[in-house]
């Protein structure tokens, strides 16, 4: 093992080459970039080497004696699920990528290399084991969420998901008021839900209001309450929403929609729990986790005089912002999954054919989640079969996939399954050519994963598309 002194390492790296000079000059080069290397010449020991110390990649040759790099890698990803693995070879070809990508390997490296041409790809694979490890971490976590069922669960393991779950874990236990930021559609009621379901308020009431929908009196007695006579048609006293959640959480939506008065009064409650029913002299007390949400920068409200600064400050305390739908885009296919399982229309699970999926992933979802779901739950009811074809979506969402200028028109609609497969053929070489051949954008604009672009490619044949 070649250490870095007392700084900490960038990586743990294990180099496997039976060319032993290579591999020596390798892990020198490595050391000296601020890498913890192990080197080993015989690629038989490094499943040992593996169990004895843990390892962040593993840089092995391609051809070996007794083995290969590939066949080596699978070896070692027995022993840890989240290593990374990056072949070096002088073999270049399709076939040898697509062989190594099979294997669960993150990249190859063409040999002879120099150290500049190393670095990056070292770095995106430690990049990849890092998210692979926090991933295992808040998928336990989200496994040991509490949800009122399987619909209101988080989906995602988009960046942005991870960042919001992460949050979620470090306040839903507290009793700390949350600002729940973002568009329309992007799942505010959701955060607020999960914050309730996990705190130790979770067996007592949460309880739902949308500034939006009320006018200021209304929201003012739905909010505290109050007295038999205060206004006309109060014929008897009724406790306010403060009242119901006792004990619990109280969910105010679209916040920056309240008028300044109400503000006044809320604020209040948040800084010392205090209230009065409206035609009320008698205090009362609320035990209660405020969490609020909005759609509007409330930094602009508070300078156009239309919010207080004083309960903007105490509100954004603990701020949760979630992005729009097409800014977490790997999102969508995990959410078309999910929501074809819990929003069934009666026929049983479907599934989306790939040019369908690819205009699913491609559309910039204006109305964010909200939209998606309402646009499969339309695409499950028009479907003919038990498969969503694009004639099922409607066309502001197929416009997203409109041919770009100098391109061939989009096939037609599968109504066989070798008219899907050529379809499938066809859009995937469509994609690659539209984007040079570079495999990173491609699988991007296809909504898969690099992996699953290569057997695409294997599959089809696209090898010439692809160079």
């Amino acid at each position: 093992m070649i250490g870095t002194g007392d700084k900490k390492p960038r990586g743990h790296i294990l180099v496997v080459d039976d060319e032993v000079e290579l591999m020596r000059a390798l892990c020198e080069s490595l050391t000296d970039e601020g890498f913890e290397v192990q080197g080993l010449s015989d690629p038989a020991l490094a499943p040992d080497a593996l169990r004895e110390h843990e390892c962040d990649v593993l840089l092995s040759d391609l051809m070996m004696p007794g083995t290969d790099g590939i066949q080596l890698l699978r070896k070692c990803l027995e022993i840890d699920p989240h290593l990374v693995g990056v072949i070096m070879t002088g073999q270049g070809t399709i076939q040898t990528a697509v062989e190594a990508m099979k294997a669960g390997a993150f990249d190859y490296i063409l040999k002879p290399f120099r150290l500049q041409q190393v670095m990056p790809v070292l770095d995106r694979a430690l990049e990849v084991r890092r998210l692979r490890v926090e991933n295992v971490r808040l998928r336990r976590f989200v496994q040991r969420l509490t949800f009122e069922s399987e619909r209101y669960r988080i989906v995602g393991s988009s960046p942005a998901v991870r960042k919001i779950v992460q949050m979620i874990e470090k306040v839903a236990p507290t009793n700390a008021g949350v600002l729940v930021r973002g568009p329309s559609g992007t799942g505010k009621e959701l955060i607020a839900r999960a914050l309730h379901g996990n705190s130790a308020r979770r067996d007592k009431p949460l309880v739902t209001v949308n500034c939006a929908t009320l006018q200021e009196s209304l929201l003012e007695s739905e909010l505290f309450g109050h007295e038999r006579g205060a206004f006309t048609g109060a014929d008897r006293a009724k406790p306010g929403l403060f009242e119901v959640a006792e004990g619990g959480t109280l969910f105010v939506d679209e916040v920056a929609e309240m008028a300044p008065a109400l503000q006044a009064k809320l604020l209040r409650v948040l800084e010392d729990g205090h209230y009065r029913r409206v035609g009320s002299t008698q205090e009362k007390r609320a035990d209660v986790r405020v969490i609020a949400a909005t759609n509007k920068p409330l930094e602009a409200e508070q300078s156009a005089g239309r919010f207080r600064e004083d309960l903007f400050f105490r509100l954004n305390v603990i701020s949760i912002t979630l992005p729009p739908l097409k800014e977490r885009r790997e999102d969508i296919p995990e959410l078309i999954a999910h929501f074809l399982h819990t929003r069934q229309v009666g026929r049983g699970l479907m599934t989306v054919d790939p040019v369908a999926r690819a205009a699913l992933c491609s559309y910039d979802w204006p109305g964010n989640i909200r939209e998606l779901a309402n646009v499969l739950e339309r695409a499950q009811i028009l479907a003919e079969g038990t498969t969503i074809t694009p004639d099922d979506l409607p066309e502001t969402v197929l416009a997203s996939r409109a041919a770009v200028p100098g391109t061939e028109p989009p096939p037609p609609v599968a109504t066989s399954p070798d008219d899907l497969d050529r379809m499938e053929r066809h859009h995937v070489a469509d994609v690659l050519r539209r984007h040079g051949g570079n495999k990173v954008q491609a699988a991007k604009a296809l909504g898969v994963s690099r992996r699953t672009l290569y057997r695409l490619i294997e599959k089809h044949r696209l090898a010439a598309e692809s160079e």
